[in-house]
């Protein structure tokens, strides 16, 4: 990179740093910004400024939303006896695009992580049980990924669940294991809650 003007060269460390972009997108990608009319970037850096001023997570389940209580949450049509704990808030996109589920839901914001100092203290564990002592609620569907950690967070919080007199499910592993919901396709996502059982 250098034989790249300063300013180009940052414009592509900065787009590096994104998941999932490597030198070589990054590059490609500073190439068509700047190639695109002026208009293209500004509508770029408007919108990454809008989205980090005004998204903050829903104060009821921790998903990302521009209010202080997301759409989900808000909608009367869902299903309030059914929460559906999931990782990350892609994880609630991914199960909307199954349209297999219209339950609620609650974003632990990670999963437990000793290798990485992660403990249940720093995930919204607090706030779940917070919720489910409230009543009302009859199932919670325990839909972290199917790896290690995602595994460990499951029995962790079904422990937690259980003497509370709730039914806890797990969503069946028509995913691989060591697999993200946010890359399983809907038809997959719809079986999987399908065929969730008692767990553990």
């Amino acid at each position: 990179m250098k034989h790249l003007p300063g300013p180009v060269a940052r414009l592509v460390e900065e787009l590096a740093k994104l998941p999932g972009i490597g030198p070589k997108t990054a590059q490609r990608l500073a190439f068509h910004l700047l190639n695109s009319p002026p208009e293209v970037a500004r509508e770029l850096a408007g919108a990454i400024l809008r989205a980090r001023e005004v998204v903050r997570y829903c104060s009821v389940c921790a998903n990302l939303s521009d209010r202080e209580v997301c759409s989900i949450c808000a909608d009367p049509q869902r299903d309030r006896e059914v929460i559906c704990v999931v990782q990350e808030p892609k994880d609630v996109l991914a199960m909307e695009k199954s349209r297999g589920y219209n339950g609620l839901y609650h974003v632990l914001q990670g999963v437990i992580s000793p290798l990485a100092g992660i403990g249940p203290e720093k995930l919204t564990i607090k706030q779940l049980l917070a919720r489910l002592s409230g009543g009302g609620v009859r199932e919670v569907i325990l839909a972290t990924d199917s790896d290690v950690e995602g595994d460990a967070t499951a029995l962790y919080l079904a422990r937690l669940i259980k003497p509370l007199g709730i039914k806890v499910t797990r969503i069946a592993h028509g995913l691989p294991v060591g697999a993200h919901l946010e890359y399983a396709d809907e038809m997959t996502l719809a079986k999987a809650l399908e065929g969730r059982r008692e767990w553990p």
